[in-house]
């Protein structure tokens, strides 16, 4: 494959620490502080990091315009080059997921590894009725009840039913006033987006780590993409949605090990 001409980036991002890259995509409705801003230290020990915001989302404008899969992969590919990455791996949760498997295929001379959490090829039957609820609550402006549905799906019927109230009503009132702009805009994207046919074209060691009390992205779906990507690798770990919600040291250990060991190389 010819290599793609880059964009300028325009995109909002994070960076810190120091040594081999590694570029995070983050899911719908959130933003690279809210999925990775519980784990971003960790990474950056050993990793120079570029966290990228996509529209809507952080400090990112809104898009006048649907959002395209290519666009996106090559926004986050120039974000990197502009910090200076020759190559890197790519992080993506949720729906960062899908545009991460984009950008490996658009720009296999750049991309070294792959670690997918939580994510999919395509949104099955489930996620998309999950996305069309969620994108009417959204629109509503009823932001309470929209908080109450986003924690039903971001965590595991084990952590909510043993979270406190208090902390429940914390996490609550979080999630109701920390919803972005460009909502709207994503909730679009993911219910077209579909890389199916992009998994066979991975050439790069890549690890599915697999949500299994996941109830928006069932780990039925996850584990589709181990079974389409050449030589991947699988690992579970025992939360919903929302590993940095639940589980943040745990899900970093998984990613830094892959990494470390070389599986990445």
């Amino acid at each position: 494959m010819e290599s793609t001409v880059l964009p300028e980036p325009i995109f909002a991002r994070t960076v810190g620490g120091a040594g081999g890259g590694l570029v995070l995509f983050h899911g719908a409705n959130g933003s690279i502080e809210r999925h990775f801003g519980s784990i971003l230290d960790g990474l950056a020990t050993n990793h120079t990091v570029v966290g990228v915001d996509l529209p809507g989302s952080g400090a990112t404008v809104r898009s006048s315009t649907p959002l395209d899969i290519d666009e996106l992969a090559d926004q986050m590919v120039a974000a990197a080059d502009a910090e200076g990455l020759d190559t890197f791996a790519i992080a993506g949760i949720s729906m960062g997921g899908p545009i991460a498997i984009r950008a490996a295929v658009r720009h296999p001379e750049r991309v070294t590894a792959l670690v997918l959490t939580a994510t999919f090829a395509r949104p099955d039957t489930r996620l998309r009725l999950w996305n069309s609820i969620w994108r009417q609550l959204y629109e509503s402006g009823n932001r309470e009840l929209l908080a109450q549905f986003g924690t039903l799906m971001a965590f595991s019927a084990q952590t909510l039913n043993t979270l406190p109230a208090e902390r429940l009503e914390v996490t609550l009132a979080r999630i109701a006033s920390t919803f972005p702009p460009g909502t709207v805009e994503q909730a679009d994207f993911l219910e077209r987006v579909d890389v199916s046919e992009d998994l066979a074209q991975i050439k790069v060691p890549t690890l599915v780590i697999i949500t299994a009390g996941d109830c928006l992205v069932h780990p039925s779906t996850q584990r589709n993409l181990v079974e389409n990507i050449p030589g991947a690798k699988a690992v579970e770990i025992d939360t919903g949605h929302a590993p940095f919600g639940e589980r943040p040291q745990e899900w970093l250990n998984i990613i830094t090990t892959f990494l470390r060991k070389g599986d990445a190389e």
